[in-house]
């Protein structure tokens, strides 16, 4: 059983995903193209298993947690992504996706560091690194389908 602060811990982490979530169907909300809206419903859909993962980390044991490294592709670091406001293009929509999942990344790994309880750092650690696979992710999309644009 978590005590009381992880258990707010998970619950803070559970708001965060459900904001993400409201994020990406809106943006579905704002593309016309039928091809961006799966991909952002995905997007939203992938939000929604990060609710799943915290809502199951509430009956585990956090000494069981197994927090991968990823590697960063660093794309993220010069980018600067639109507003999400009319009608977006892929480009749009992946610059939009890549700094939403390093905030979030960036988010955890500072709480993380910033912690004394070790369950606490190790849950924020596997939360940051949830995120980092998710920015990945998008970053390989962006290198490989927007950079190699000839």
């Amino acid at each position: 059983m978590l005590d009381k602060k992880l258990e707010e811990i998970i619950d803070f982490a559970i708001e965060r995903e459900k904001e993400a979530v409201k994020f990406y169907r809106d943006l579905q909300e704002m593309t016309k193209f039928s091809s961006k809206k799966k991909m952002l419903k995905d997007l939203e859909n992938m939000e929604k298993g990060h609710i799943e993962i915290l809502e199951n980390l509430k009956n585990k044991e956090l000494k069981d947690i197994e927090v991968p490294e990823i590697q960063d592709l660093h794309i993220s670091d010069y980018m600067v992504a639109p507003k999400p406001e009319g009608e977006l293009s892929y480009q749009d929509i992946i610059s939009i996706a890549i700094k939403k999942e390093e905030a979030s990344y960036k988010l955890y790994k500072d709480l993380a560091e910033n912690t004394d309880n070790e369950n606490a750092r190790k849950l924020f650690l596997k939360l940051s690194s949830e995120e980092a696979k998710h920015k990945q992710i998008f970053e390989k999309i962006y290198d490989e389908e927007i950079l190699s644009e000839d």
